[in-house]
């Protein structure tokens, strides 16, 4: 399953990925943190749409990226 950035706000259209708070390879829960990102009006985690196995990371720490751009991929 995709690991996507959300829109937490009607104008948000992009964010920076600050931080990787998982490795490829790592178990995760439904919920968990697993992101973090960094708009211009907010700060706050992307969170693991389901319990599973991060197989990929897509997006690199620094980046800035379009809501709804797949950042990573779950393995349930």
């Amino acid at each position: 399953m995709e690991i996507i950035l959300p829109k937490w706000g009607v104008t948000m259209q992009e964010a920076t990925l600050t931080r990787w708070l998982v490795k490829v390879g790592d178990t995760v829960t439904e919920g968990q943190p697993v992101a973090s990102v960094e708009t211009d009006k907010v700060d706050g985690d992307i969170e693991s749409p389901i319990a599973g196995v991060i197989v990929s990371i897509s997006v690199k720490e620094g980046e800035t990226v379009a809501v709804g751009t797949v950042v990573g991929e779950i393995e349930g």
